[in-house]
């Protein structure tokens, strides 16, 4: 997938999760705490040597989205529920980050 970006349709927030319905009917089902953690923006991980910055034990386990964004026709930027909202998440990005079993295996 790390060479064809696919559109995202739908985004749903449920809870603890975030569902993404993608453009060519693939579903991913995310925990909204594993996005957190894999947050990639300036805050959470070194600039220069990719050095994670943000503790994933600091990420509260009831950590939720509250809202998100489409940003521009390549990401999406959400507002999670310990106040951070910098992150953007390429479409590319959070495909990759889809741990059903098509994409894990």
């Amino acid at each position: 997938m790390k060479d064809k970006i696919v559109a995202i349709n739908k985004i749903q927030i449920k809870e603890f999760q975030v569902l993404v319905l993608w453009a060519d009917g693939h579903e991913s089902i995310y925990e909204a705490k594993y996005l957190r953690i894999n947050c990639a923006c300036a805050e959470c991980v070194e600039e220069w040597s990719n050095r994670p910055l943000l503790d994933p034990a600091s990420v509260p386990a009831d950590l939720h989205a509250e809202d998100y964004l489409i940003v521009g026709k390549y990401a999406v930027q959400f507002l999670w529920s310990d106040t951070h909202f910098t992150g953007i998440y390429p479409f590319a990005m959070l495909r990759d980050l889809c741990t059903c079993e098509e994409h894990s295996g």
